[in-house]
């Protein structure tokens, strides 16, 4: 798919300093009419969501869309717990890795790929408290390196 058609709306950037991304997939989401006026305003939180596995299919947990300011009485549910689409044959995938090697699913971003709204899940497995501080010390170390690169170079 070509990057220009895909309009990322919200990402969870805390996802890869928490998390060693083993795997993606691209889902859709079922939302109500009020949800999708919200997510184009870009009024939406993936913070600490998470997605489970549940009678074959998949949902998606704590995944915060605002209310639609100009919607009426029938207004979403903020946090309610949404369906992501996804194929037999990937949901059978999922469901071997999260069961068997112990892996989480949590949700890297949400955008639109024409008309519809699709998440992009990741595969997951969770760093431990040394290994965010290593990652951290490697990022600044780089972080300097490019500085003084910049410094040196007249």
């Amino acid at each position: 798919m070509a990057e220009s058609e895909r309009r990322v709306v919200v990402s969870n950037r805390r996802a890869r300093h928490e998390y060693y991304v083993l795997d993606t997939f691209e889902a859709g989401i079922v939302l109500k009419g009020t949800e999708v006026k919200s997510l184009r305003q870009g009024k939406a939180n993936l913070q600490d969501s998470y997605a489970v596995l549940k009678d074959g299919e998949i949902w998606l947990h704590n995944m915060h869309i605002s209310p639609y300011e100009k919607g009426n009485i029938n207004n979403h549910d903020p946090v309610r717990t949404r369906k992501l689409l996804l194929h037999k044959k990937q949901i059978r995938k999922l469901i071997g890795n999260v069961r068997e090697k112990g892996l989480t699913l949590i949700p890297l971003s949400v955008y639109f790929s024409g008309p519809h709204a699709k998440i992009e899940l990741a595969l997951a497995q969770g760093k431990k408290k040394h290994d965010k501080r290593e990652a951290t010390a490697q990022r600044e170390a780089e972080r300097e390196m490019r500085q003084r690169m910049k410094r040196s170079i007249p």
